[in-house]
């Protein structure tokens, strides 16, 4: 039953007295002086401070708990927070703990037990370098949002002077490499002090950005705030489901910057040619076309782990997956591998554990890539041949040439360094699950089958995060456009459209229409199957652009395969390929049209037996042997 007692008390000193009211001494028989509290005679409406108690349930061996609090200018205050003190602890919160966050926090990361090795070392980071600085002090049954909120605003006050650290010692840095230079240019024809100044120089710049950078730090970014606020979240969510510890999960309350992931980008030609005029990538994260990526695999052919390069473009796994990968998990007869191991590293060391759920998954292989892994295998064997007893025997599929297996971090450094000895515009080792992604959609694969692929729990994180657009893929979407809305533009027929069976293959034909401007708006549009080939059929319309001569070409071309049962598949817009002065009088535009009755399986016999021998095959067996 709720039955708080309410009461003021000050901190007034004076004369103790015993409970009969006699005055309290000292040894020496002097008055013994003190915190009169709740009798001293000031107490009044503007004298002293509320404060109350209410009795909870009886702790272990039936001792007493008695919840008392204080401290409140007005008795309303000192009401409220006794109805939320006693709703909390009916609910199961211990109102009486005086365990700090700090303790707390290092209690939670310890229970759990289940988490992944590299989740629970990002938490411990957090709990660290975070939330022990900041709130450790703070005893649990106190904590607020408002504490947060104070945490996150120190954390962009120590960016803000990070920041300027990092710009000093960037200064020092360009200060340190001028002196660098100078001493450089003054070798060979100097004089000698001369020399010794520009060294002496450069050995203090060098002095003075080595202490610069003492106590550097990264900034912390939102991300990072937000990861942050992720772990908080956790550990409250925790203490509420176990103990009712919090009141509430006030790290759900927290308003935080917002944060976008980067888009992935496509090295076009012109950002190309940015990069290699300014160095400047256009984004974070960077995909290669299929022409740079065959550009990097003719490259790195000679390269000792050319196999691993073409397994991470065509197979999109993750750095761990391909370090941890055993040749018992791969099938070059087969054409299979199956990721079920990876390898972690914390703090540079090394940990073998079990991926997701969702990643442990078997992929198929092409041709080309079991035959990288036999040929690599080979390599592999040669090697252990010329290292006799010193070769390492680690059972991993790619190694260095010694046997020893890969560290994860050392593969992402040497793809780094082939990247730029190759000249190509920059990506890193992830990036190339984008490329994996982005290569298979534009192979016409479903999603579901890129998310299969790389290891997703849903489509939609393979959708929003690994797939970029090609310029391929976008062209097609461009050219896609016109034949799905068709424009009403007038034309006259002067010589029927028709497509001869030679065409055809295997029920598709693929034709242009070429607009010419005549004179004035008069176009003229005429069909081929190649430039330089006879005219399959000829248009002519009044227009004003190329965009009338390539609209009126689709709806002559749609009309014609309304009337002859065939079907318009893909409309393809070549404008863009003449030049600015060409485009007021060209058009081109390809069709797509397939035959809409193609021949079934109804009529087709089963084979059975072997297949006829080839026409080669007969003519050996005719064939008489010469004579001796």
């Amino acid at each position: 039953m709720f039955e708080p007692s309410y009461y003021r008390r000050c901190q007034c000193k004076g004369a103790l007295k015993d409970k009969e009211g006699n005055p309290l001494f000292n040894d020496d028989g002097t008055p013994k002086v003190g915190d009169i509290g709740l009798s001293c005679p000031k107490l009044g409406k503007n004298h002293g401070t509320w404060y109350f108690y209410f009795e909870g349930e009886p702790g272990e061996g039936g001792k007493r708990a008695r919840v008392r609090r204080g401290g409140f200018t007005k008795l309303d205050d000192a009401k409220k927070k006794a109805k939320e003190l006693y709703d909390a602890a009916s609910a199961g919160t211990d109102v009486l703990s005086d365990e700090k966050c700090g303790d707390y926090f290092v209690r939670w990361i310890k229970a759990k037990k289940s988490l992944a090795r590299t989740t629970i070392h990002g938490y411990e980071e957090h709990i660290a370098n975070y939330l022990i600085p900041h709130l450790g002090h703070i005893k649990r049954r106190d904590l607020k949002v408002r504490h947060l909120d104070k945490m996150y605003d120190a954390i962009e006050r120590e960016n803000a002077e990070r920041i300027l650290h990092r710009l000093c010692v960037d200064q020092l840095q360009k200060d340190r490499d001028d002196a660098h230079q100078a001493w450089v240019r003054t070798a060979g024809y100097a004089k000698r002090e001369e020399r010794r100044t520009t060294r002496r120089a450069f050995l203090n710049a060098n002095a003075a950005l080595r202490e610069g950078k003492k106590g550097l730090r990264k900034i912390t970014s939102a991300a990072t705030m937000h990861r942050i606020n992720d772990t908080l979240s956790s550990a409250l969510s925790w203490g509420i489901k176990r103990e009712q510890a919090f009141a509430k999960n006030w790290a759900q309350l927290v308003e935080l910057p917002t944060v976008t992931r980067p888009k992935p980008l496509v090295w076009t030609p012109e950002r190309v040619e940015h990069w290699k005029r300014t160095g400047e990538k256009p984004g974070p994260v960077m995909v290669w076309t299929p022409e740079l990526t065959g550009q990097f695999l003719d490259f790195a052919k000679d390269d000792w782990l050319y196999e691993l390069w073409h397994s991470f473009i065509f197979l999109g796994p993750r750095r761990g997956e391909m370090a941890a990968l055993p040749w018992t998990e791969v099938s070059t007869d087969a054409l299979w591998l199956r990721v079920s191991q990876q390898i972690v590293e914390v703090a540079y060391k090394l940990y073998g554990e079990a991926p997701k759920a969702d990643s442990v998954r078997t992929l198929s292989l092409s041709l080309e890539s079991g035959d990288n892994l036999v040929s690599f295998r080979s390599k592999q064997e040669q090697k252990r041949q010329e290292w006799g007893d010193a070769y390492v025997e680690s059972g991993r599929v790619w190694t260095h040439e010694n046997g020893e297996e890969l560290h994860p971090d050392w593969i992402s450094r040497r793809f780094t360094r082939l990247v730029e000895l190759s000249g190509l515009p920059p990506v890193r080792l992830h990036d190339l699950r984008h490329l994996a992604a982005t290569l298979s959609l534009l192979a016409k694969n479903d999603i579901k089958v890129v998310q299969e692929k790389l290891g997703h729990s849903s489509r939609q994180i393979t959708s929003d995060t690994y797939t970029s657009v090609l310029p391929e893929m976008m062209r097609a979407e461009a050219e896609s456009v016109m034949s799905v809305v068709p424009r009403d533009i007038s034309y006259a027929e002067r010589t029927p459209l028709e497509i001869p069976e030679t065409a055809w293959q295997a029920d598709v034909a693929v034709f242009f229409a070429h607009g010419a401007r005549q004179s004035g708006d008069t176009w003229a549009v005429g069909a081929q199957r190649k430039p330089d080939s006879d005219l399959l059929g000829m248009i002519t319309l009044t227009g004003r652009s190329q965009g009338d001569a390539a609209n009126a070409a689709v709806k002559w071309v749609r009309d014609h395969c309304a009337t002859n049962s065939l079907e318009l598949v893909r409309v393809e817009n070549f404008n863009d390929r003449y030049s600015e002065e060409q485009q007021s009088n060209f058009s081109l535009t390809r069709f797509t049209v397939a035959r809409s009755e193609s021949p079934g399986r109804a009529g087709f016999a089963l084979p059975t037996g072997l297949p006829p021998a080839s026409r080669r095959g007969r003519r050996a067996q005719t064939r008489r042997p010469k004579p001796t």
